[in-house]
């Protein structure tokens, strides 16, 4: 008697994707921005953390190589360090982390100064919920292959 091996399940050709929720980190030192910002990033099903204190904001990055945001959304002009201050300071703990600037106070200099240092965009306040998700999409490398690409320096 011959025994035989039992059935295999038939094998499954599924794609698993990252389910990880991109962590969105908001550096603003007015308070009602980074509530607003937080409401939105996390009605998107991305998790948000916000930061008052742009110095306090670096020294956890420096600090914490555990910590990791996918993104940051920078204000440039904050009492402590400003956005530009940050931005290097990010790059020089960390690397290429995306930056989006945020800004009531368009300033040629910053914006040259923030486009160069890596940012992936400049708004002007007042922008849009709808440009800054899709600032924030292609950020993360999430952009529909059919939108057209963000204006590095947009205001709505």
């Amino acid at each position: 008697m011959q025994l035989s091996e039992p059935p295999r399940p038939p094998k499954l050709h599924t794609l698993v994707t990252n389910t990880k929720q991109p962590l969105i980190a908001i550096v603003d030192d007015d308070e009602s921005v980074c509530r607003a910002i937080k409401r939105l990033v996390r009605s998107l099903g991305m998790t948000a953390e916000t930061y008052v204190n742009s110095l306090e904001f670096v020294d956890l990055i420096e600090a914490l190589p555990s910590f990791q945001p996918d993104c940051v959304v920078l204000d440039v002009q904050m009492a402590s360090l400003s956005g530009i201050e940050v931005q290097t300071r990010i790059r020089s703990a960390r690397g290429p982390i995306p930056v989006i600037f945020i800004t009531a106070h368009d300033d040629r200099v910053a914006r040259e100064r923030a486009l160069s240092g890596g940012a992936v965009a400049f708004l002007r306040k007042p922008f849009t919920d709808v440009l800054l998700i899709r600032t924030l999409n292609a950020a993360l490398g999430r952009a529909e292959p059919e939108e057209n690409p963000i204006d590095p320096v947009c205001s709505d």
